[in-house]
């Protein structure tokens, strides 16, 4: 179908590198191992389309491979975030289509969430002015969150007639800020202020909008020089954990641990411990 475009730009998914890549409906850009995302359609409020969703994933897919990348900041140009999917380029032509190509589209949005969250580099999201629909969830599907006292959050899909499940928010909204939270903002599709969000713990912190990328990029900084290998780890049973039981989880936690304290990196540390230096993580 036009608006999954396979035959969107070749990602480089098999290479070590992304930080050549050229990104056709966003900026991307790699220095000091982090990369930053930044939607580009501030006239409109950045939203997606069809293409910048596939591309999305497509690139958070590729990201895996990359061995130049350790953390990912996401944000929007302007002074809003994202104002979800744009509404002549999507939601006008949802509605001329049939049931398989409805679900065909809601399946790619989806897989823009996975992609997210089983990319192996913590991704920070920092969030300013409008954060609403699919912008929200792709603020939700982010590792961290950082936003503004004037950012305002809303997961606004019934206020068009659909339910608030959409690209998993039924299962990931619960588990950052509580069942009857969630309940509350999925129904209502009501915006949450920065002040409410950070109360809620659905942002770590808030920040001046003036500063808020530099916090983004710096803490993905701190992130990136960190144990890498670690941290994505890290992610992963973050991540899978949710499904598991208390003795299941101790267990894959097991193995994990076991795996990093095989890498340099642990052996590293313990040798600068001993010496009374900081350590240097290198990811291996």
């Amino acid at each position: 179908m036009r608006y999954l475009p396979g035959q969107a730009q070749q990602l480089p998914g098999n290479r070590a590198s992304v930080a050549d890549y050229q990104a056709g409906h966003f900026r991307f850009e790699v220095a000091g191992g982090v990369a930053t995302l930044t939607l580009n359609r501030p006239e409109r409020k950045n939203p997606l389309t069809f293409d910048s969703y596939a591309e999305l994933r497509e690139l958070f897919r590729a990201l895996a491979y990359a061995d130049d990348v350790k953390a990912v900041v996401v944000t929007g140009s302007g002074e809003n975030f994202c104002s979800g999917g744009d509404v002549h380029d999507i939601i006008g032509p949802l509605t001329t289509l049939d049931m398989p190509g409805l679900l065909a589209f809601t399946r790619m949005t989806g897989d823009l969430v996975k992609a997210m969250r089983a990319c192996p580099q913590p991704i920070v999201a920092a969030i300013d002015g409008i954060c609403a629909g699919a912008g929200a969830m792709l603020a939700l599907a982010s590792d961290i969150r950082l936003g503004s006292a004037r950012s305002k959050t809303a997961f606004l899909f019934t206020r068009v007639g659909l339910a608030g499940c959409d690209m998993g928010a039924c299962a990931l909204l619960p588990r950052v800020i509580g069942q009857g939270r969630a309940a509350e903002l999925l129904y209502t599709g009501r915006s949450m202020s920065g002040v409410e969000g950070e109360r809620w713990g659905f942002f770590n912190s808030l920040h001046e909008p003036g500063a808020l990328l530099a916090a983004a990029r710096a803490f993905a900084a701190g992130l990136a020089n960190g144990p890498t290998f670690a941290h994505g780890m890290t992610k992963k049973m973050l991540q899978q954990e949710w499904n598991m039981g208390i003795d299941e989880a101790i267990e894959a936690e097991a193995q994990a641990q076991a795996i990093c304290m095989a890498t340099n990196d642990f052996h590293r540390a313990y040798h600068a411990f001993v010496a009374k230096e900081k350590p240097q993580f290198e990811g291996d």
